[in-house]
């Protein structure tokens, strides 16, 4: 489902009708449109909880009633059932908002050997996932998707495909990764052609592999999209390079998801700290103090340049700078929560 292109919908009031993952795609178009987004529904999807919790959007669990369409600019049925689209397209009527015509019912699926298709989306805006990329989920009888891969693009998916949302929040509602491999597998079994569509390139950080060992472990044949992995898109969106012949010749990007001295932790800190190259730490919000302690321990200087971007690539962008010894308090200051990057390096201040 497509919003209109010539409506200028920034700061308008728009009232999507529906919370699972049909209303997926709608709803981010039009919060990158600009607009005021209700949505109201049952049953709400894991991306859809994720953005009201965020304060994206106001969300309303409960069907929808006549008297939630006054004051709206427009009316979004994305229930994912034909009927009670037509009975909410009936009440825009009534109220005399404009509604967006629901597609028609789609055509007899046709059977052929099932496939999967790993596709990275790039870091959330729909304008840098690959031509490759897009054209397969144009092409998707199925698309598993992750709340940070660019969800406006399921706009583009053809009538009848199956949407699934596969969001995993942090230390919140997820998908199991062996839930996610089932789905893949269940589904091309079943002879269709199964995007899973992520955000930054499935290879970096996405459990890519482990989906591709899970589908070729079942007979699944699998092709590969690769993304524009957030770890260089972010700090380039904040107009940061990761390298400067002037200032680095390299970068080391690591998992932040468990702090330095756990038992989880395979990560040399002292060599990091001793690398000389810009170090990009992902998944790690909620580890910083540990991680910025450590290194500055390990010898890395106080006074090196850090910065924390948010949402890179989205309109909530947000990025804080300051230096390694207080880039922590600096980015929980700011209110960040993931998806974040940290960036530390003199790399940072490339421009003073």
């Amino acid at each position: 489902m497509s919003i209109p292109a010539g409506l200028d919908l920034g700061g308008r009031q728009v009232v999507v009708c529906g919370a699972g993952p049909t209303a997926i795609a709608p709803i981010r178009g039009l919060l990158d449109a600009q607009a005021h987004v209700t949505v109201i529904g049952i049953e709400p999807a894991t991306s859809i909880s994720d953005l009201a919790d965020r304060g994206l959007l106001i969300l309303i669990l409960r069907a929808v009633e006549l008297d939630d369409l006054a004051g709206a600019m427009l009316v979004v049925p994305a229930t994912g059932d034909p009927l009670l689209d037509r009975e909410i397209l009936k009440l825009a009527r009534q109220r005399g908002v404009p509604a967006v015509q629901p597609p028609g019912a789609p055509d007899a699926p046709v059977t052929t050997n099932g496939s999967v298709i790993l596709v990275g989306g790039g870091p959330g805006d729909p304008g840098l996932i690959t031509v490759a990329g897009l054209e397969a989920v144009r092409i998707a009888d199925v698309v598993v998707c992750d709340r940070l891969a660019p969800q406006s693009v399921l706009q583009d998916t053809k009538p009848g495909a199956e949407i699934i949302d596969v969001a995993k929040i942090p230390k919140g509602a997820a998908t199991s990764q062996v839930r996610i491999n089932a789905l893949l597998v269940d589904r091309a079994r079943a002879g269709l052609t199964v995007v899973r569509l992520k955000g930054g390139d499935s290879f970096v950080f996405g459990r890519g592999g482990e989906e591709w060992q899970a589908c070729a472990d079942a007979g699944i044949p699998v092709r590969v999209i690769p993304g524009v992995s957030s770890a260089t898109a972010g700090p380039a969106l904040a107009g940061v390079p990761l390298t400067h012949r002037q200032l680095t010749q390299g970068f080391t990007v690591v998992s932040g998801h468990v702090p330095p001295g756990d038992p989880g932790s395979t990560l040399d800190w002292a060599a990091l700290a001793r690398a000389n190259t810009t170090l990009l730490i992902m998944m790690g919000v909620a580890t910083l103090p540990a991680i910025t302690a450590e290194l500055i321990k390990d010898g890395l200087p106080e006074d090196t340049p850090a910065m924390t971007v948010a949402d890179a690539g989205m309109p909530t962008q947000l990025a804080v700078h300051g230096t390694l010894a207080d880039i922590a308090r600096a980015t929980k200051d700011a209110g960040i929560r993931p998806p974040a990057i940290t960036v530390i390096g003199s790399v940072v201040n490339w421009r003073s």
